[in-house]
């Protein structure tokens, strides 16, 4: 194992077999060793850097029914909401003033949500913010769609690939396609965006082999950034009794992941710390190097419930900025509120990202 292991880190690959070998023999031991390992690996790239992106979630709803999701459109309990046009300006605004560079605006598959609106949304944050990044994550759209936004201004995209198991994909998304999940990431990487996509670890019928997919497919893909997180069983859909995933086999993953592909920008999610008061913390010490506090309302933060019990829902954007940096520094890093592009992208003149 200890060679696998200095080849992962050396060569940055592993086979299949030498990934499901690996994972089925990672003693406490080796597991500290992969994460020191990840984590040096990172420091190679981004130093002691962790950067921050102000998430706006700016709608509940979704036309998609994925089985593990609270804003599945199945759900007759979903408390739905979509902000206005100025709300996400503000929330915005409330970023800039508390240093925020880069945001992340997300959502369901909300088709109110027109290119139109998202160009003016887009426009009118460039204009106000010429300097901070702007980072998508609303799912599957059209060509077209995408490079329109990529136009206007947007800079990164987010899009889980979820599984790269097509059986276990097509198990958990009814009505949606596997090949077109991975086509859209390929499409985004073409246009020019800073492209983002993940996993879940944890999901009902997942299976070592599973999990080498998924890093595999990362590490073809080779994406600017990688989002990690364990499933978390929602009680209003069709996987409420399923077992979730833990943080420990997340972190597993995560630095594995950052060993696969040791550029990516790869966060410490929510989620993480929703399962263990330090889990983003554990996070960070797995290779992670960017979190993402929560600029959204504090009116509506509860009613963006993708799984439950969701931590800083009743923290103030200040307050959660604070807390952070002081988490962040305890645990022996520096938060970093610059654009936080990828690493082959810094260094363009005016910081701009485009290829």
């Amino acid at each position: 194992m200890e060679r696998l292991l200095d080849k992962l880190v050396e060569r940055h690959e592993l086979d299949k077999e030498e990934i499901i070998c690996l994972l089925q023999h990672l003693t406490a031991e080796r597991k500290d060793r992969l994460f020191h390992l990840a984590v040096q690996t990172r420091k190679l790239h981004y130093g002691e850097s962790v950067f921050l992106r102000g998430l706006i979630e700016f709608s509940s709803f979704c036309k998609q029914d994925c089985l593990y999701c609270g804003l599945r459109r199945s759900n007759p309990s979903a408390q739905r909401y979509r902000l206005t046009e100025e709300e996400i300006l503000e929330c915005a605004e409330e970023g800039y003033r508390l240093g925020y560079r880069s945001f992340v605006l997300q959502s369901g598959e909300d088709y109110y949500f027109t290119e139109a609106r998202l160009i003016r949304i887009i426009t009118s944050m460039k204009l106000r913010f010429p300097e901070a990044a702007i980072t998508l994550s609303i799912g599957e759209r059209s060509e077209a769609f995408y490079r329109a936004l990529f136009d206007a201004g947007a800079d990164r995209y987010l899009l889980r690939h979820e599984t790269a198991s097509r059986s276990l994909y097509q198990s958990l998304h009814p009505g949606m396609s596997y090949d077109h999940r991975v086509s859209c990431l390929h499409t985004l990487k073409d246009i020019g965006y800073q492209v983002g996509a993940g996993f879940m670890v944890g999901l009902p019928g997942q299976t070592c082999e599973h999990l080498a997919e998924d890093l595999l497919f990362l590490k073809e893909l080779h994406p600017e950034m990688i989002g990690i997180g364990p499933f978390i069983p929602h009680s209003a859909t069709p996987l409420k009794d399923a077992q979730g995933g833990t943080v420990e086999d997340t972190l597993v993953m995560i630095a594995m992941a950052r060993l696969l592909v040791p550029e990516a920008l790869i966060p410490a999610t929510t989620a993480m710390g929703t399962l263990d008061p330090v889990g983003r913390e554990k996070a960070l010490g797995a290779g992670c190097n960017v979190v993402m506090p929560i600029l959204s309302p504090l009116g509506v933060r509860r009613k963006y419930a993708l799984y439950e019990n969701k931590i800083c829902m009743g923290d103030e954007a200040s307050l959660c900025r604070s807390c952070l940096e002081m988490r962040i520094a305890a645990a022996g890093y520096r938060i970093d509120l610059s654009r936080g592009d990828h690493c082959s992208f810094t260094g363009r003149a005016g910081g701009e990202p485009r290829r």
